[in-house]
C-alpha cells in the first residue's frame, strides 16, 4: 500500500495488464505486483481480467481503471472496486477525463470486440448470496466537475444484480399516525407478494399527505416518505394482504383504499454503484454514443453532482439510435443530487420497474427535446426536491423545481408510472419558443431519416395508466405555465401567455395529446393544460383542490372523468386562446395553420398513422437456443412481433413485453431482426437488427 499522501497525489504509477487472468494474480500485471492504492490501471485490448478483490481486508483505491479489454467481476465471492475514474474505452492511453471521451468512440466494426465491463451478465446476474460494489472516490488533482465517474465510451457496460419479482408494490390497508394510536405501525399489509425481499433490506413507504405551503421553503423537513428496514415478510393472510414487518414504527399516516394507495418500495440490491463520500465530491455514471449494455436490479446511491449540467446518477449522453434496446430494469436510484436517470439525445431505451427516491431537480429526465421512442414503464418517483437552474442547460425555460418525470418531446411512451411527493410536478411537459431556444429540432422519423419538426406538437406514443399523488402543486402540467417566483399569480398576464403559446403551436387535427386513465390525488391541481388538442380519456381526481385548473380548452375533448372530495371544483377558470392570426400559427406549414384555425378539434376521429417501434432488450444463449426478449412502443394494439420471421409471444398488454426462443448455433456470428405490425396494418419501417458475434 502507498501512504495516504501518495494515494491522493498526482504522482501515481501506471500498471498495464500483460495477459488475461485474475486481478489477484501478480502474473497479470506489468509491475509483477498487484496494483496498489493510487495506481492507474490499464487493462489492455484482448485481455480478460477477473476482478476478485475486496472480499477480505482493506481494499486498494485506484486512481484510474481504464478498460480497453474486458474486466469481469467474480461471481463466487463479494467484491469491491474503489476508483477515482473507471472508463470503458478502446484507447490504452491513460486519461482522467470523466465526462467527454478522450477518444471519439467509433461504431464497432464486424469482428471487432468491444472493451467491456461485466458486473453480472444478461441472463447470468450476480448470485443473490454475493455482493459487488463500485465505489467512486475523488483523488486530489482530478477535475472535480468530471470526476469521480464511471463512463462507457463506445464500449459495453453490463451491470446486473439478482432480480426481485416486485421492486415496488401498493399498500393494501391504511397506516394510522403515531399520535392517534400512541405507537406507530410496524407491520404493513401489501397488495402483492414481495418474495425476494430479505431481512435488512431498506424500504420506503411513500407519503400520502401533501405539503400545502406555496413557498419553496425546506421541502425535505416536511416530507413524510419514510425509510425503514425489513424484519420479515409473510404469506397472504385472510384479508388478502401480504404482511411486511419493519424494524421500527412508522411516524406518519399512509393512506390506502380501493383506488388510492401509498407505495412500498425496496431500495436494496446486491450490486451497488456509490460515491465514497456523499458529503464530499460525488460521482456520476454515463453511457456515450456507440456504447452498448444494460442495467438491471442494481443500486445507484449518493451520486450526482448538484447543480452541474450532465453529471447525473445514470446518464445516456447523445447516443442517438446507437443504443436502441438498451435498458434500465429494476434499478434503485436514491439520494441523488442531480436526477435519477437522464436520457439526453437518445432514442428507443426501455426504463422499467425502477425505484427513484430522493432526487434534486428532477427524477426521470428527457433532456433536450430530440428524444423519441423511449419507453418508461412502471417506474416509481418518490420525493423530488427543488434545485437551481443549471449553467448552460439546453432548455433555458426549465426552472428545475422538482418533477418526478420531465420531458420536452412527447413522442415517447409513459405507462403505469407513479410520482409521489414531488416539490412541483408529478409529470411535466415543457417546450416553448424563446429568444434562446428554437423548438424546431431535428428528430428521427419512422423511416430512419432525420427531419426538422416542431417538437411542441408531437403527440404521445402512449400516456396511459400513470398516477401522481401528494403533490404540492401539479400532478400533470402539459405545456402550461410555471408558477412565478414566490407563487404570486398575475392571472391576466398568465392567461395571455397561455393563449399566445397555445396559438403558436397547434397540434394537427386527429393527433391529440392523448391522456388515458390518469389518476391524480392529494394534490393542489390535478391537471393543467397549456396547449390545445388534448384528449383526456379517463381522469380520476381525489382530494385535490381542482381537477382541471386554468387550462386552454380549445380543440380538446374530455370523457370518463370522476372526482371525489375536491376542495374547490372540478374545472376552474377555463380559458380560450381566442382567434388565431395566421402569423402566430405554425410557421413551417401555412396550409396546416389555415386548417387549424378554421376547423374543430376532431379529437374523436383520432387515428394512429404511425408504425410501431420494436426493441430487443436482451438476448441470452442457452446451449443451442436463444431466448430473446423485447418491448414495443405504439399508440395502437400490436398484431404480431416477428423475430427472424418467427412469431414472438406477448407477455403483457399487446406486446408491451414479449419473448421468443429460437434455435441457434452455440457459437459464431448471427443476426437477429425484430419487426412488428399493429392492428391498423402499419408495419415497422426500420426493424431492430442486432448482430451476435
Amino acid at each position: 500500500m502507498l501512504s495516504e499522501e501518495a494515494a491522493f497525489s498526482n504522482d501515481s504509477k501506471t500498471i498495464f495488464s500483460t495477459q488475461s487472468g485474475r486481478w489477484s494474480s501478480k502474473e497479470t500485471w506489468s509491475s509483477g505486483n498487484l496494483p496498489e492504492t493510487g495506481d492507474r490501471v490499464v487493462i489492455r485490448s484482448g485481455h480478460h481480467v477477473i476482478y476478485d478483490i475486496g472480499h477480505q481486508g482493506r481494499t486498494p483505491s485506484f486512481r484510474l481503471v481504464q478498460i480497453a479489454g474486458e474486466l469481469e467481476f467474480a461471481t463466487d465471492q463479494n467484491t469491491l472496486l474503489e476508483a477515482g475514474l473507471i472508463t470503458i474505452i478502446s484507447s490504452e492511453d491513460p486519461s482522467e477525463e470523466g465526462f467527454d471521451c478522450h477518444a471519439t468512440p467509433p461504431p464497432v466494426g464486424e469482428g471487432r470486440r468491444r472493451p467491456a465491463l461485466y458486473v453480472g451478465k444478461p441472463g447470468a446476474p450476480l448470485p443473490a448470496e454475493y455482493t459487488a460494489k463500485i465505489r467512486l472516490r475523488y483523488f486530489e488533482g482530478m477535475n472535480k466537475l468530471s470526476c469521480p465517474a464511471l463512463v462507457c465510451c463506445g464500449g459495453r457496460m453490463e451491470i446486473h444484480g439478482q432480480p426481485i419479482a416486485r421492486t415496488w408494490v401498493k399498500l393494501k390497508r391504511s397506516v394510522n399516525p403515531v399520535e392517534s394510536t400512541g405507537r406507530g405501525a410496524t407491520t404493513l399489509s401489501l397488495m402483492e407478494n414481495v418474495e425476494g425481499w430479505k431481512e435488512g433490506d431498506q424500504v420506503i413507504v411513500t407519503s400520502t399527505h401533501r405539503q400545502r405551503d406555496r413557498e419553496d421553503g425546506d421541502f425535505l423537513s416536511s416530507a413524510q416518505t419514510e425509510v425503514r428496514r425489513v424484519v420479515r415478510t409473510g404469506s397472504q393472510d385472510f384479508t388478502g394482504g401480504y404482511p411486511l414487518t419493519l424494524d421500527k414504527p412508522l411516524q406518519h399516516a399512509h393512506f390506502a383504499d380501493e383506488n388510492f394507495q401509498a407505495e412500498v418500495a425496496n431500495l436494496t440490491r446486491n450490486v451497488v454503484v456509490e460515491s465514497a463520500e456523499p458529503d464530499g465530491v460525488r460521482g456520476h455514471t454515463m453511457y456515450h454514443r456507440h456504447s452498448a449494455g444494460s442495467i438491471s436490479y442494481a443500486e445507484f446511491r449518493h451520486l450526482g453532482k448538484r447543480d452541474e449540467l450532465g453529471r447525473y446518477s445514470i446518464h445516456f449522453h447523445l447516443c442517438g439510435e446507437t443504443m436502441r434496446g438498451s435498458s434500465v430494469i429494476g434499478a434503485s436510484i436514491w439520494d441523488s443530487h442531480n436526477r435519477w436517470i437522464t436520457i439526453h439525445g437518445t432514442n428507443a431505451l426501455v426504463i422499467r420497474d425502477c425505484v427513484g427516491y430522493k432526487s434534486v431537480g428532477h427524477g426521470y429526465f428527457l433532456e433536450d427535446g430530440t428524444e423519441v421512442n423511449n419507453i418508461l414503464d412502471h417506474n416509481l418517483a418518490a420525493l423530488v426536491f427543488p434545485a437551481k437552474t443549471q449553467k448552460d442547460q439546453v432548455v433555458p425555460f426549465d426552472l428545475n423545481r422538482g418533477a418526478g418525470f420531465w420531458w420536452a418531446n412527447c413522442h415517447n411512451q409513459f405507462t403505469r408510472n407513479v410520482a409521489a411527493e414531488c416539490a412541483e410536478y408529478g409529470y411535466r411537459f415543457e417546450n416553448k419558443k424563446t429568444a434562446d431556444f428554437d423548438p424546431i429540432l431535428s428528430v428521427r422519423q419512422p423511416d430512419g431519416s432525420v427531419k426538422s419538426v416542431d417538437t411542441r406538437i408531437l403527440p404521445f406514443i402512449r400516456f396511459e395508466g400513470n398516477e401522481a399523488h401528494t403533490m404540492r402543486f401539479f400532478c400533470l402540467n402539459l405545456r402550461g405555465i410555471a408558477r412565478p417566483e414566490g407563487g404570486r399569480l398575475n392571472f391576466v398576464e398568465q392567461n395571455q401567455t397561455l393563449a399566445r403559446e397555445a396559438a403558436e403551436a397547434l397540434p394537427p387535427n386527429g393527433t391529440p395529446f392523448w391522456i388515458k386513465d390518469f389518476k391524480a390525488w392529494e394534490a393542489n391541481w390535478s391537471v393543467h393544460l397549456g396547449t390545445t388538442g388534448v384528449f383526456i380519456d379517463g381522469l380520476n381526481s381525489y382530494r385535490c383542490d381542482v381537477a382541471i385548473w386554468r387550462s386552454v380548452m380549445d380543440r380538446s375533448g374530455f370523457r370518463r372523468m370522476t372526482s371525489r372530495e375536491m376542495r374547490v371544483n372540478d374545472i376552474h377558470g377555463p380559458i380560450s386562446m381566442g382567434a388565431v392570426p395566421t402569423s402566430t400559427a405554425s410557421e413551417n406549414d401555412e396550409g396546416y395553420a389555415y386548417e387549424a384555425r378554421l376547423q374543430p378539434a376532431s379529437v374523436s376521429s383520432f387515428k394512429d398513422q404511425l408504425p410501431p417501434v420494436t426493441v430487443i432488450t436482451s438476448i441470452v444463449r442457452q446451449g443451442q437456443l436463444l431466448k430473446v426478449c423485447g418491448s414495443v412502443a405504439d399508440t395502437s394494439d400490436i398484431r404480431h412481433v416477428l423475430v427472424n420471421g418467427q412469431k414472438a409471444r406477448s407477455l403483457r398488454g399487446s406486446f408491451a413485453e414479449w419473448e421468443i426462443v429460437l434455435e441457434a448455433p452455440a457459437s459464431g456470428p448471427m443476426e437477429l431482426t425484430a419487426i412488428s405490425e399493429d392492428i391498423n396494418g402499419h408495419i415497422e419501417q426500420t426493424p431492430h437488427i442486432v448482430r451476435l458475434d
